[in-house]
């Protein structure tokens, strides 16, 4: 008896042993990965045991008991949340735990100012590591994800819409072309398609439209009036002789090298809106919300021209010779081998 209590003693010597270096382990910061940091990828629907196997053959936690103990005394079993969790340096098994409960998954912003083209945003798109550029081209040659609101779409310029998005490192092309569309359909939400309903335009007139606001100017204060000149034209039947459309035309067909000049100008190009009257096909770059609501609560002005200030500004102009004088006084200055609008 007097052995079998020894033992017995000794085993919950032992245990307790046991259970106090669990119990230290769960607060000591470890490192078990060389190099400065591990990458971890927690797959949908896996358990504290599963997920307590990844991080330990990551080196991210020490071994598997630490990893359920830590999980068990922060509550958080129920809690584990799947993606690619980044670790740095040394950390304890509480703090991933935790870490994984408030799914602080690795993401990667990138950002595509507005007014860049399907062709731009692919080429940002591969400087940040994400994928060919290709591959981002491909995915937008796809109209699919916009049926819906401009059924005649054949590709989805105009419809990534520009902003900063955070995206996982193996990040598709096809999953932010995706949610670049949804992010369209949020913006231009309800109430402006409502707006572009009771103006008896269509969505597609609207953005590509406000894609001309968007390439003509950076300032805010600008971009109503600038969309009220060019609905002054389309309504009384003037062309938009918007030079954009043209380097838009040249740059599809191959043939832009950086300097618009006046054979540019007849360019045979149903977007060249100095050949073909009202506006291009579609869209030439994505419009920003600003020149979208601009399009549809233009400025009560009457003008019908606008010339560079050459700083980012514009001055306008009602009459033809008023606009000539504007352009005397602002563009003397300035080699341009094409007409002012």
């Amino acid at each position: 008896m007097r052995r079998l209590i020894f033992a017995l003693v000794a085993l919950a010597a032992i245990g307790a042993a046991v259970a106090g270096v669990y119990y230290a382990r769960v607060d000591e910061k470890y490192q078990g990965y060389g190099g400065s940091e591990q990458f971890v990828e927690i797959s949908p629907g896996s358990g504290s045991n599963a997920i307590g196997r990844a991080l330990v053959h990551a080196g991210v936690v020490r071994d598997e008991w630490t990893f359920r103990l830590a999980v068990y005394l922060t509550g958080t079993s129920r809690e584990l949340r799947a993606g690619e969790y980044r670790f740095a340096g040394p950390v304890s098994a509480k703090e991933v735990a935790r870490k994984l409960a408030h799914g602080d998954v690795y993401l990667r912003p990138i950002t595509f100012p507005e007014g860049m083209t399907i062709k731009e945003m692919a080429r940002v798109f591969e400087s940040r590591g994400f994928g060919a550029a290709a591959s981002f081209v491909n995915a937008a040659k796809d109209p699919s994800a916009i049926r819906a609101l401009d059924a005649k779409a054949p590709d989805l310029e105009g419809y990534l819409f520009p902003e900063t998005y955070n995206l996982a490192r193996r990040a598709s092309a096809s999953a932010l072309v995706s949610q670049m569309v949804a992010r369209f359909g949020a913006v231009f939400d309800a109430a402006l398609r409502a707006e572009t309903d009771a103006q008896g335009r269509t969505l597609r007139e609207v953005v590509t439209l406000a894609s001309l606001v968007e390439k003509e100017t950076a300032q805010a204060e600008e971009r109503p009036i600038v969309a009220a000149v060019y609905l002054n034209r389309l309504r009384i039947g003037m062309g938009l002789q918007c030079d954009p459309t043209v380097i838009y035309a040249l740059e599809r067909a191959g043939k832009y090298d950086g300097n618009l000049t006046r054979e540019n100008l007849r360019f045979d190009s149903p977007y060249n809106t100095y050949r073909y009257a009202g506006l291009p096909p579609g869209p030439i770059a994505a419009p920003g919300r600003a020149s979208l609501e601009a399009v549809l609560r233009p400025a009560k002005v009457d003008y019908l021209y606008f010339v560079s200030r050459n700083d980012g500004t514009h001055v306008f102009a009602t009459t033809l010779a008023e606009h000539n004088r504007n352009v005397r006084q602002w563009q003397q200055q300035r080699v341009s081998a094409g007409p002012s609008r």
